[in-house]
C-alpha cells in the first residue's frame, strides 16, 4: 500500500479547486502541481491554493513525480490531456464529460485498459448518502417492481441572453450542452440506483435563446462595472438550453422521462428523481440532499433524514457524519474521491478488483447516450444506444 498519493491537477476554474478540496480531505493525498493554460495564472492559482509547483503547459506537469492526474479543464481539452497522462503512465481522474465524442472516449477506454491504469470520471451525485439509500431500497426489492421514473436536472444560470459561458458553443463544450453537462449526471445517477442501463431514447431538445451576448473581453476585464451594449458581441447558439427525453431500460419494463434545463428560473442546481414502485416510492432532491421522501399507499408517507443509524447497511459507509450533521455537494465529491483514491492507494487494480466508482467505460457509455439523444432529436423517433 502506498503511504501517500501524489496528484497533479490540470485546470483551475470552478471545479478544479472543488476537486482539490475534496481530495485533500482524504488525508493521504498530496496535491503537488497545478497546470493552467497560462503560466502566470497557474502561479497565482497555485499560490492561492498552496500548491508547490505551477505550469503553463500540462506536458511539463506530466514530467513530475506524480501518481495521478486530475483533469478539470474545459471539455475540448479532456481527450488530449487524458491521453497524454495515460501515455505518461499516470492514473487519470477526469471531470465529466470524459470527451467531446464517442470516438475519443473509446480511444481512452482502450488506452487505459492497455496500460493497466486506474481511470475515473467524477459523476459525484451517486455518492450522496440518500442516493445510496435509494439504491439499497430499489435493488433490495423492498419497494417491488418499478412502474415509473421521472425527474431531471434544472438550473437557471443561463436564463438571460447576456449569460455566456464557453459551454454554450459546441466547438468548446460539445454538441450536447444541457444534456451533456447536467443530463449525464441524472442519467448516471438513475442507472446506478436501478442497476440497469438505458437502451433506447426518444428526445425533444430546444434552444430558447438562439442568440447570446458574449463579452468582448474576459469577465475579469469588466469586473466592477456594468457592461454596456458595446461591450458585447452577438453569437448564434448551436447547443440546447433544455430538453425532454423518454427512456427505455434494459431488463426493466418501466416508463421513464428526464427533463433538463439551464433556463429554469429559481433552480440553481437541482437534480431530482421520483421512482414509483408497486409497494411504495422514493423521491430525492439535491437542493435538499439530507431528506429522502418515501411514499406509501396505506400509511403515512415518511421523510428519512440522513442518519447512518437509520440507513441500509449498504448505504451507511457513504454517510460520513452522524444524524443531524448535513452532507452536501462537497461531501459527495469527497466520497467519490475516497472511493477512487483508496482503490489507487491500496493498489486494488493489481489484483483485478472491480472499481466501485465511475470509470472511463461509464464516461464512454454516457457519451454514446448523448449521441443517441442528439440523433433522436434530429430524427424525431426512438433511437437505440449503440453500446
Amino acid at each position: 500500500m502506498k503511504e501517500r498519493v501524489r496528484v497533479g491537477v490540470i485546470g483551475a476554474g470552478f471545479i478544479g479547486p472543488a476537486h482539490i478540496e475534496s481530495i485533500r480531505r482524504l488525508g493521504f493525498v498530496d496535491v503537488v502541481a497545478l497546470s493552467t493554460s497560462k503560466e502566470d495564472t497557474a502561479k497565482a492559482k497555485a499560490k492561492a491554493l498552496s500548491i508547490p509547483k505551477a505550469f503553463g503547459d500540462y506536458n511539463d506537469l506530466l514530467k513530475e513525480e506524480i501518481d495521478v492526474v486530475e483533469i478539470t479543464s474545459p471539455n475540448r481539452l479532456h481527450f488530449p490531456q487524458a491521453k497524454a497522462a495515460l501515455e505518461a503512465g499516470k492514473h487519470v481522474v477526469c471531470d465529466k464529460p470524459l470527451t467531446m465524442n464517442s470516438r475519443e472516449s473509446k480511444t481512452l477506454v482502450e488506452l487505459a485498459e492497455k496500460k493497466g491504469l486506474v481511470n475515473a470520471v467524477t459523476y459525484n451525485h451517486r455518492f450522496y448518502p440518500l442516493v445510496q439509500q435509494s439504491k439499497a431500497m430499489i435493488q433490495g426489492k423492498t419497494l417491488g417492481p418499478i412502474y415509473l421514473i421521472q425527474g431531471g436536472f434544472h438550473q437557471d444560470w443561463l436564463l438571460l441572453d447576456t449569460d455566456y459561458n464557453w459551454r454554450v458553443e459546441a466547438k468548446e463544450g460539445g454538441e450536447a450542452r444541457a444534456v451533456g453537462d447536467i443530463g449525464t449526471h441524472w442519467l448516471d445517477t438513475i442507472q446506478f440506483i436501478i442497476g440497469a442501463r438505458v437502451e433506447a431514447v426518444f428526445a425533444s431538445l430546444g434552444t430558447v435563446i438562439p442568440v447570446r451576448k458574449k463579452p468582448k473581453g474576459s469577465v475579469e476585464t469588466f469586473a466592477g462595472k456594468e457592461l454596456k451594449p458595446s461591450d458585447y458581441e452577438e453569437i448564434p447558439i448551436d447547443t440546447e438550453d433544455l430538453g425532454i427525453v423518454l427512456l427505455k431500460f434494459s431488463g426493466i419494463d418501466t416508463k421513464a422521462v428526464m427533463t433538463v434545463s439551464q433556463v429554469s428560473a429559481g433552480r440553481k442546481c437541482r437534480l431530482f428523481y421520483e421512482i414509483y414502485c408497486a409497494n411504495g416510492a422514493v423521491s430525492w432532491d439535491s437542493e435538499m440532499p439530507n431528506q429522502l421522501w418515501i411514499g406509501h399507499r396505506d400509511k403515512a408517507n415518511e421523510i428519512l433524514v440522513k442518519d447512518p443509524v437509520l440507513m441500509a447497511p449498504a448505504a451507511k459507509p457513504s454517510a460520513r457524519y452522524p444524524g443531524g450533521h448535513g452532507e452536501g455537494f462537497p461531501d459527495s465529491h469527497t466520497h467519490c474521491a475516497r472511493t477512487i483514491y483508496e482503490y489507487i492507494r491500496e493498489e486494488r487494480y493489481k489484483n483485478g478488483k472491480q472499481p466501485q466508482f465511475p470509470t472511463f467505460r461509464d464516461g464512454h457509455a454516457e457519451q454514446l447516450l448523448c449521441e443517441a439523444i442528439l440523433d433522436s432529436n434530429r430524427k424525431g423517433k426512438w433511437v437505440a444506444v449503440r453500446y
